[in-house]
């Protein structure tokens, strides 16, 4: 009927609808929230270093607020705010929380009086202070004082009032003490661990008498229960501000959501819904590593679902609209937040939280913006781990239809996925057909269901254990060591041909680990797992399989090392893979226009450059290597990557070099209409040029280690530390111009500080030094093992011919080096 699309939803999970029918999310584009203010993507110790993460992973988020700790704060071995903040600030970074008492080195601090925090305060407001970007720096004096040093939240009230006199005078003192260094300083608090009216009643009187109110309002929501009682939390708060007089303060939950959170699309939609709507910041809390944004960068440039969540929270665009689903401040269902952005004549929706089949009733869809038609684009960012890579989220259904005569629109989604998030983008209709999306045939297997041999099943990441990891299903198989320990998974496949298998798992080894995959009980090969922090930090490993139609059995057995399973995916191998990018939903500056008239293609209209506009797209690869990049536009556009700018003519493809994870692609034009930028391949290494470590001339120290782990059996290693330890490549360049170098590396520094649920992680650094040029240094952070590669892609620009090109770290090591590749950026 008119204004209801075709059901759109995972291929292989679509079924008959439950009884009492789909759930609905109505969305009223005619109920205004205010601007977009993107204020839950923030992170604690989501930095770790310059370049951890990468530029290219951090920029398209637009993150508002990370928290980090003082320059030479000894609570961590890194994420210190100064030092992070180039990067953070670069890549269009809001503000920086410093966590003062992250000085201290021990968890929780230990308390040795005020007397011997105050010199602490002094040396780290100066430090701060006399930075060029002072304003964008805020002072957090306290981390929650409900629990540490001052025990605020004690039932009995007499010790309550003598906690919290002291805790305010405290406060008082340190207040002062920020503000006779720096007078502008922006301070945050009080902090707490959790959410507490006694105190925060006391704190806004005292706070208002004495004139040390902060200016940012502060405090934790880190249990399941914070889906359902934020809202409670904040309308207190807000009433509080309100009996005291005083005018409504900033907000930053500084420190929110569990382990089972992080990562998961489907869970983490439902906190950024609650606090965009009511326009808080927030940073997720910092439960494991740093500098992968609180769990959604693998290694250091890599998307996984969660990070492209946040990704599709960054795009929205114009003023948030009233949201309201199923089940209001409820923990573990259906949730979402929604934009409208008039001048670009699109309204976004992203939810997520529960399985089954879903309506979204998007109500008041206004006939001046969008005409009588609308195409609604539907796709899916699923989980994939937290060390899991994910390809750009794949299009489920791309539909044109009518709306309604009441103005709504309607928009189902059948078979949905509780871990995964879901956006729909609305676009005018005009005139054209979209091109139907292929959605390949996709089955998921849970390892619990399958036939367990010498395994035992775990329970992980429930709401009764927020801080256990998550898993699909909230189940996993472990303790898988024993010589006759499998699990056999049956499985059914449609038709003959290529299936890409994703094994979702564990690696509790500390080094690489294998398991032994046989189909029918043929053959077995030898699958490879790179480590991971621990078994139930859940990585994705890929594998290729050809299979007749029918049922199978694959069994993954025991090798050399321990992993866990927690499900595997089977899907169609379709073609090379591909993805299209939709102009009108990349990141823009300059006033491009948006020109809808066919919805023809992607279905979203065109962009329409002119000179001194520039479209950005974050473009995935899965490993380093060349792609055919193709612009779908009216005339020529002008592409930047890495350094190199490049023409690309209307439809004609171009080969370029793209390094694993995210790239992003600058686009710029004297005037042309672009519909998408296309994209395929699977990262041919076909004329780049390879030099294995031991081809490298070692000086000073710098020696070659044999290791079975290494590509040809040996790396480079002692590199650095010295200023005579270096190795030196000789490289031939068939072509002068920019070449992305892919380093691979690997090293595993730590500095245990003694955390219960910390992983301190440490990167090493080297400086890259191409012919007589400058060096350059370049961040490699930990692989988790001393035997497991990574790469890192470091552009360089080389003449024809010879080439040198060297490693060297002169005050501290340098990672070990297994060897180098060299990809002229346009092949």
């Amino acid at each position: 009927m008119a204004g209801t699309l075709p059901a759109a939803g995972p291929a292989a999970a679509a079924g008959p609808a439950a009884a009492a029918g789909p759930q609905r999310l109505t969305v009223d584009l005619d109920a205004s929230e205010g601007p977009v203010m993107l204020g839950a993507n923030g992170s604690l110790y989501g930095l770790s270093d310059d370049g951890v993460p990468s530029d290219a992973a951090m920029e398209p988020l637009k993150i508002t607020s990370v928290s980090q700790k003082p320059e030479g704060g000894a609570q961590h071995p890194n994420g210190d705010a100064l030092t992070v903040s180039k990067s953070f600030f670069r890549n269009g970074g809001g503000e920086i929380n410093v966590m003062m008492q992250d000085i201290y080195a021990k968890w929780p601090y230990e308390d040795l009086g005020i007397d011997d925090y105050l010199p602490k305060v002094d040396k780290i407001v100066k430090e701060i202070s006399a930075d060029p970007n002072s304003d964008r720096f805020v002072y957090i004096p306290f981390n929650e004082p409900d629990q540490i040093w001052y025990k605020l939240d004690v039932a009995d009230q007499a010790q309550y009032e003598k906690n919290r006199d002291r805790f305010f005078k405290d406060w008082k003192t340190v207040y002062h003490r920020i503000r006779a260094i720096d007078p502008d300083a922006r301070i945050a608090g009080p902090n707490e661990a959790a959410y507490h009216t006694r105190l925060l009643k006391d704190f806004l009187a005292f706070a208002k008498r004495e004139n040390v109110l902060p200016q940012i309002m502060t405090w934790h929501e880190l249990g399941s229960g914070s889906l359902r009682d934020f809202q409670a939390h904040y309308d207190d708060y807000r009433r509080l501000e309100r009996e005291a007089g005083i005018a409504p303060l900033k907000i930053n939950i500084d420190e929110y959501a569990n382990r089972r959170d992080l990562s998961v699309p489907g869970q983490l939609v439902q906190w950024v819904s609650m606090f965009e709507r009511n326009k808080v910041y927030a940073n997720m809390a910092y439960w494991d590593a740093a500098g992968n944004l609180s769990g959604h960068v693998v290694r250091s440039n890599i998307p996984n679902g969660g990070w492209w969540l946040f990704r599709w929270y960054a795009g929205l665009t114009g003023n948030t609209v009233k949201v309201t689903p199923p089940q209001p401040n409820t923990i573990d269902t259906l949730q979402g937040l929604a934009s409208l952005d008039t001048s670009r004549r699109q309204a976004q929706v992203l939810l997520g939280g529960s399985a089954g089949d879903s309506d979204v009733v998007v109500r008041n869809v206004p006939r001046s913006v969008f005409g009588g038609t609308v195409t609604a684009t539907v796709a899916e960012a699923a989980w994939s781990g937290y060390e899991g890579q994910h390809a750009a989220p794949r299009v489920l259904a791309r539909t044109k239809v009518k709306v309604a005569d009441d103005g709504s629109v309607t928009v189902p989604l059948r078979g949905m996925h509780k871990m995964s998030a879901y956006r729909i983008v609305l676009t005018p209709g005009g005139s054209g057909t979209p091109s139907a999306a292929s959605v390949p045939w996709s089955a998921s297997y849970e390892a619990e269901d399958a036939a367990i041999t010498d395994g035992k099943v775990y329970t992980q990441g429930t709401v009764q254990n927020a801080n256990g990891y998550a898993a699909s299903g909230t189940k996993d198989v472990g303790s898988l060591n024993q010589p006759g320990s499998k699990v056999t998974f049956s499985v059914t496949v449609p038709k003959d041909g290529t299936y890409d298998l994703a094994i979702l798992y564990g690696n509790q080894s500390g080094g690489p680990a294998t398991q032994k995959l046989s189909v029918d009980g043929g053959d077995p090969v030898t699958v490879a797992y790179p480590s991971t922090e621990n078994w139930t930090y859940r990585a994705k490993k890929d594998v290729t399989l050809q299979l007749k139609a029918g049922t199978h059995q694959l069994t993954l057995s025991k090798g050399d090392a321990e992993v866990t399973l927690d499900r595997i995916d089977l899907t169609s191998r379709t073609g090379v893979p591909s993805a299209s990018y939709e102009a009108t939903l990349a990141d823009i500056s300059g006033r491009p226009s948006y020109d809808y008239a066919s919805s023809a293609g992607v279905g979203t209209g065109a962009l329409v450059l002119r000179s001194g506009d520039k479209a950005v797209f974050d473009v995935y690869a899965p490993r380093d290597g060349y792609y055919t990049v193709t612009s779908r536009s009216t005339a020529a556009v002008k592409l930047a990557l890495h350094g190199e700018t490049v023409t690309a003519a209307p439809g004609r493809p171009l080969r370029l070099y793209l390094v694993a994870g995210n790239n992003r692609i600058a686009m710029t034009s004297g005037h042309a209409a672009v519909r998408s930028l296309d994209v395929s391949g699977e990262g041919s290494t076909a004329g780049t040029l390879s030099y294995e470590g031991a081809a490298a001339t070692l000086a000073g120290g710098a020696k070659l280690v044999d290791s079975p782990h290494a590509s040809a059996g040996s790396y480079i290693g002692r590199l650095g530390n010295s200023p005579s330890s270096t190795a030196g490549f000789t490289v031939d360049a068939p072509r002068a111009g920019r070449y992305l170098l892919v380093v691979h590396y690997a090293h595993n520094d730590r500095r245990d500080n003694g955390h219960a649920y910390n992983t301190d992680i440490m990167s090493r650094t080297a400086d890259v030094t191409v012919g007589s040029g400058a060096p350059v240094p370049v961040t490699f952070k930990n692989t988790w093992s001393w035997d497991d590669y990574w790469t890192v892609g470091v552009p360089v620009d080389l003449k024809e011919g010879t080439n040198t090109v060297t490693f060297g770290n002169a005050s501290a090591w340098a990672p070990n080096i297994d060897r180098i590749e060299l990809g002229r950026v346009v092949g």
